[in-house]
């Protein structure tokens, strides 16, 4: 009984120890939101007092009561749909084409000596610097938007595809072979299984790279679109509206990169971690 005791006394000594040393952790209570809280409430603050006049910057109040009004009279939605659309076509051909061009290049040596050089040239040419060009080939229509999407979306797939397919370990390869595994075999079930995790980086850099390119690319004489929304309140200075597009930008990039997330979690599940879960 006495050992007892002086275990059990030992024990609480070392948890009231361990409480002690433990540190107050605002994350624990949550801090992640305490500083873009504290903002909100600094610029309402100061749009209250009128520090911060309202054709300067709208108040985060007068913000969430123009979202309000914008989704229920259908314009955001309908605009929303149509920027959508031009990221969306835009992706699938520059997605399409790092896919093709990826491959050919990863694949194959004579590929490599084809495609690559040309990659690393398009690699150094910023995708908005081709803006003037494409509006004198494409017009001022949508098709300059989604070839400038496009444009900007090839190469992070690319190279991240390619590279995927080179680092690829040669042992994988030497025991397919000796499973009696085809070439084609050995590239579906060891190659590109190898190649998936930095595909994937590729793709969520390609996404935040098309919702960069659509902010520049809807300024080109846009009818419709969240670009068309920001001219227009840029003309009648209404910065809520500005405000209220720049945040459903924001929201389109946190939502492509939390798809991309989604796609990990499922398509590497196989991939050990050595983050604690």
């Amino acid at each position: 009984m006495a050992v007892l005791t002086i275990n059990d006394t030992s024990q609480a000594a070392r948890g009231r120890s361990a409480s002690t040393r433990r540190p107050f952790s605002l994350s624990r209570f949550g801090g992640r939101w305490l500083s873009p809280v504290l903002l909100l409430l600094l610029w309402e603050a100061g749009s209250r007092i009128g520090l911060i006049p309202e054709r300067t910057l709208a108040a985060p109040s007068a913000v969430l009561g123009t979202l309000l009004e914008m989704v229920i009279s259908g314009e955001l939605p309908s605009n929303l749909l149509v920027s959508f659309a031009r990221v969306a076509v835009g992706l699938l051909i520059g997605v399409g084409l790092g896919l093709a061009l990826g491959l050919i290049a990863g694949l194959s040596r004579s590929g490599e000596l084809a495609v690559d050089p040309l990659m690393q040239i398009k690699r150094t040419i910023p995708a908005l610097a081709l803006t003037p060009l494409f509006i004198v080939w494409f017009g001022i229509g949508e098709t300059p938007k989604v070839a400038l999407i496009a444009f900007g979306t090839i190469f992070p797939v690319y190279l991240n595809l390619y590279s995927g397919i080179r680092s690829v370990d040669l042992r994988l390869l030497d025991a397919a072979k000796s499973f009696g595994l085809s070439r084609w075999e050995q590239i579906w079930h060891v190659v590109l299984p190898s190649a998936l995790p930095q595909l994937l980086v590729g793709l969520r850099y390609a996404l935040s790279v098309s919702i960069l390119v659509l902010v520049v690319a809807e300024q080109i004489n846009a009818s419709a679109g969240l670009g068309y929304l920001i001219n227009n309140a840029r003309d009648f200075m209404r910065t809520d509206i500005i405000v209220v597009c720049l945040m459903v930008y924001a929201i389109l990039g946190l939502g492509a990169d939390w798809l991309v997330r989604a796609i990990e979690a499922r398509a590497l599940i196989w991939r050990p971690s050595i983050v604690e879960q």
